[in-house]
């Protein structure tokens, strides 16, 4: 049995290798993606346009200025003098935000009236556009703290201070709250899913198409051997990208591993069972390599959109919610990010990893079952 199941991975590895092209989808394409994540994939929002319209021009519209400027959020490209061109800008896009400040403005603080400041955004990325606002409102709120200190020092003299609140925050796991810690973990599940799905999926359909099969039929090797040997050098694959994106997101990126590799490893088995079953059961379904790759990317592109890699799984509507229970990579992600953000461990995480083996087991015994009757 051995024998047959050694010469059966000799030819699958054969078979993948000794096309370069198959060489750079399997191991360029993680190195490319995880790339981009890390640099392009961010929802870090800094440096963003800003036009003013300051109809006040005094020394107190003149420091609001400046304390948007030097927050390091915002990047000051226009002084407009009409709401037109403000309009304008925004339009063309060469502005996100614009800052109005209304005349009386100074005038109005000086006198203990409430001085009231516009920030006009741009809601077509309504993400981009709630940050801002936040940024806004947080440098607005600091502001008029100090000007209701020096008011309030000025009329009470120096030796009486108002009480005040002051809110200490720490952020635990990621402490700079970089995007690309949250994103990049993300990727080896997602780069792992769809490598192992593509060649899973169109091993047996290759077969059907050069003609090989009905010759593998005749051949002493049983359908188990036959499902180990076309699985197995895809789950080798799978952990040698899962290597190569760790190691380029440790190093290279500095995102931090905190948690214990043999767990990360044993979650990923439990994992490459479940792909490789999905996999090798759209191979036995489909007739020709095309129906294969086009079954493939049907079943990947939900699933990477239900998983809570890009969308909070919360906020989805509670029927939605209830289809991601049967998403694998939902469960993956919330062990790798465990894993590598939090350093949590097998306590923490085994609902997930129970998750992960039973859909493993299942998946691949239907395609088993599925592949038996194809073979009869």
């Amino acid at each position: 049995m051995f024998e047959r199941i050694q010469q059966m991975l000799i030819k699958e590895f054969i078979q993948t290798f000794r096309d370069p092209k198959m060489m750079g989808i399997i191991f360029m394409m993680p190195i490319v993606q995880v790339l981009i994540f890390g640099y392009a994939v961010t929802t870090d929002v800094r440096h963003v346009k800003t036009a003013i319209h300051d109809l006040d021009n005094s020394v107190v519209s003149r420091e609001l200025i400046s304390r948007f400027e030097k927050s390091g959020y915002f990047d000051i490209v226009e002084y407009v003098e009409r709401d037109e061109r403000a309009t304008e800008l925004i339009d063309r896009d060469q502005v996100k935000a614009v800052l109005r400040i209304n005349n009386g403005f100074g005038e109005a603080l000086r006198a203990g009236r409430t001085a009231k400041l516009q920030v006009i955004v741009d809601g077509t990325d309504s993400n981009t556009a709630g940050i801002v606002l936040d940024y806004s409102s947080k440098i607005s709120l600091r502001f008029s703290q100090q000007v209701l200190m020096t008011r309030f020092t000025r009329i009470r003299g120096l030796a009486q201070k108002p009480g005040h609140v002051t809110l200490e925050t720490r952020a635990w796991f990621n402490e700079n709250l970089e995007s690309r810690n949250f994103y990049v973990p993300g990727v080896i599940a997602i780069i792992v899913m769809l490598i192992t799905l593509m060649l899973t999926s169109m091993a047996v359909v290759r077969e059907k198409e050069i003609g090989t099969m009905e010759q593998i039929m005749v051949t002493p090797i049983r359908p188990f051997e036959f499902i180990l040997g076309k699985t197995v050098p895809f789950a080798l694959i799978g952990f040698a990208d899962v290597v190569l994106i760790t190691l380029i997101g440790v190093f290279w990126f500095e995102v931090p591993i905190r948690g214990s590799l043999p767990l990360l490893f044993s979650a990923t088995s439990l994992y490459l069972m479940t792909t490789l079953g999905v996999g090798l059961l759209i191979s036995t379904v489909s007739s020709t390599q095309q129906q294969a790759m086009m079954s493939t990317f049907f079943f990947y592109f939900p699933a990477v959109l239900l998983s809570g890699f890009m969308f909070p799984i919360n906020n989805m509507p509670i029927v939605i919610q209830w289809c991601t229970y049967l998403n694998p990579l939902r469960y993956f992600l919330v062990i790798i990010r465990g894993v590598f953000l939090k350093g949590v461990g097998l306590e923490i995480l085994w609902p997930q990893l129970a998750a992960l083996a039973i859909m493993g087991v299942a998946t691949l015994w239907m395609a088993a079952s599925r592949f038996q009757k194809t073979l009869a």
